[in-house]
Formats: C-alpha cells, sequence, structure tokens
C-alpha cells in the first residue's frame, strides 16, 4: 500500500473514531441520554436533560477538541523552528510561563477574561526569549535548549502552585490552571479558543512548506534567499500565541505537543502539508480521550486529563530521549 493510500486512511479513520469519540463522551457522565434522545432534544425539542448535559458537558468536550488540535499544532511548529524532535510547549517552559502569567491576571483582574489571555501570552513569550537567550550562548544547540527548558518550567510551575496556595482558592480560579482542569469551562471559555486556536491553525497551516525548509541545514535555506531568523521568529510566535490562548483556559497540559508530532510522523510521515493537520485531528482525539476517561474511571471523582498526559507522558519522554541518543 502506497504512502497517499495510508494517509487517507489514517485520516478517514481518525475523524471517524473522533466523532465516536465525541458521543461517547457525550453520553459519559452522571447524565447519559441515547443518541437519537440527544439529537432530538439538541435539534427539535425542548428536553430538560438534554439542556443540562448540552450547558454542562458540550463546552467541556468542545474545549477538549479545540485545545487538543492547539497545543498539539504548536509542538509540530516548535520541534520544526527549534529542529529539536523533544521540543514541547510544557518542556521547554512556554506553558509554564502562560500559565504563572494566566494565573496572575486571574487574581488581579478576576472579571476581565480578555487579559487573562493576554497576560498568557506575555508570559508564554517571555519564558520563550528566556530559554532562547540563555540557549543562544551555547550555540542553540537542542539538549541545551531542552534542558534550560525544563529548568524554567520548572521555576513557573513552582510559582503558579505557589500562587494557588497563597490566594487559598479551591478548585476553581488559578487551582484550574495549576491542576489542568476543565471541569468548570464554558461556552465562554469555546468562543475564546475559537478566536485564538482556529485562526491559528489555518495559518499553521499555510506555513507547511516553510517548516520543511527550516529541517534543511541553514546554509542551504538562506542561499534560495529566504531569511531564516525572520522565518523562525514568525513560526516561533505563531506557535506561542496558539498554545497560551489554549493554556490560558486549560491550564498547562504537559507531553501533548511532544507525543502527537512524533505519532504523526509514524502514520502519515514528516511532511507537515500532512503533519499539521493529522496532528490537530489527533490532538483532539488523545486530550478528549484523556479527559472522558479522567471523569469516568473514578467516578463520582475526576482525574484531570493533565495528570493522565504526565502519567502516559512521562515514559514516552523517556524512550524518546533514548531513542535520540542512539
Amino acid at each position: 500500500m502506497n504512502k497517499k493510500k495510508v494517509r487517507i486512511i489514517a485520516f478517514v479513520l481518525l475523524g471517524i473514531l473522533l466523532i465516536g469519540l465525541f458521543f461517547w463522551s457525550v453520553r459519559t457522565g452522571g447524565l447519559s441520554v441515547s443518541t437519537n434522545r440527544l439529537l432530538k432534544g439538541l435539534f427539535m425539542e425542548y428536553d430538560k436533560k438534554v439542556a443540562t448535559i448540552y450547558h454542562l458537558r458540550f463546552p467541556r468536550i468542545f474545549v477538549a477538541v479545540l485545545a487538543g488540535a492547539g497545543i498539539a499544532v504548536s509542538g509540530v511548529l516548535l520541534q520544526a523552528v527549534l529542529k529539536n524532535p523533544l521540543a514541547d510547549p510544557g518542556i521547554i517552559g512556554i506553558s509554564g510561563g502562560a500559565g504563572f502569567f494566566a494565573a496572575i491576571a486571574g487574581l488581579l483582574f478576576p472579571g476581565l477574561f480578555v487579559l487573562t489571555s493576554l497576560f498568557s501570552f506575555v508570559g508564554g513569550l517571555l519564558a520563550f526569549l528566556i530559554v532562547y537567550v540563555i540557549a543562544f550562548k551555547e550555540g542553540l544547540k537542542p539538549t541545551n535548549i531542552l534542558l534550560i527548558g525544563i529548568a524554567i518550567n520548572g521555576m513557573f510551575e513552582g510559582g503558579l502552585r505557589l500562587l494557588s496556595q497563597v490566594s487559598g482558592q479551591g478548585t476553581s480560579g488559578i487551582a484550574s490552571i495549576v491542576e489542568g482542569s476543565i471541569s468548570l469551562t464554558t461556552w465562554r471559555d469555546v468562543r475564546i479558543l475559537l478566536i485564538m486556536v482556529i485562526p491559528g491553525i489555518m495559518l499553521a497551516l499555510l506555513t507547511a512548506k516553510q517548516c520543511d525548509l527550516l529541517q534543511l541545514e541553514e546554509k542551504t535555506i538562506s542561499s534560495l534567499g529566504i531569511n531564516v531568523p525572520l522565518m523562525r521568529i514568525l513560526i516561533s510566535f505563531l506557535a506561542i500565541i496558539i498554545v497560551c490562548g489554549c493554556t490560558a483556559i486549560t491550564g498547562v497540559i504537559g507531553f501533548l505537543g511532544l507525543i502527537v508530532p512524533h505519532m504523526g510522523r509514524l502514520i502519515v510521515g514528516a511532511e507537515h502539508k500532512y503533519l499539521l493537520p493529522f496532528s490537530a485531528l489527533l490532538g483532539s482525539f488523545i486530550f478528549l480521550i484523556a479527559d472522558t476517561f479522567g471523569r469516568s474511571i473514578v467516578y463520582p471523582r475526576e482525574i484531570s486529563p493533565a495528570i493522565l498526559m504526565t502519567i502516559v507522558g512521562g515514559p514516552v519522554f523517556i524512550y524518546l530521549l533514548r531513542r535520540k541518543k542512539r
């Protein structure tokens, strides 16, 4: 079977699985209705049970789908820019910086949701610049970027947990960002992600050729008349905007932006015109399945998707490190 057929099958199969997971997720929890009753209650006549599911469960599902896609795509872009297969918004500190500044905005301006996204972007950008400036002195080696990013991320996450304890908040606000919980998300959060993620992914798809070029030697790219530093900066900014918009809503979700691009390369190859859209679908699927399992396996208690992603992502990260050494 040639690569083209494999890619078509992979996209179609993943799309079907995502739709099936969507309906399973809608029906999973304390309230459960049949698919027929759900569709009837949504489009034909009022149903109190369906209305409750619509207002409480649907926003959470859409947040998982949108944020999963955004974090995965940002991971692909950062790996292309840094030419480092171990780059991830969480590992190199962007998510930690974004979460820390989003928590500050939530603490200082609890009613101004626009400022939360703005502060999140500032924090993510600051973290990225710190990592890049420190690593630049060592020649921007992939290992140095990785180690410095881990240190910066740990620093910001420590500050985030400090803010959570000092503020004395419970399961909402800062604590939700710390825990990576999306249990209290609303349609307002969905609208924010639609504004931040969908245009970001569309722009990312337009950078597919540039991402492919960045895998070549810098001298080769420059010989084509391309401004390599400017290209890296623009794609980095795009990745930061996407992931910071997601982090402001979902909190810090680790390893998702690392695992998904690698899985995508194994299935559809390394060409970014295929890898970017496939990673968006796969990121949505993995985030949604993590959240659905998290709220069902120990019901009525919940396990946040961030915890599940860390449990799964840790061993995968170790495997990738060992593979990279070999």
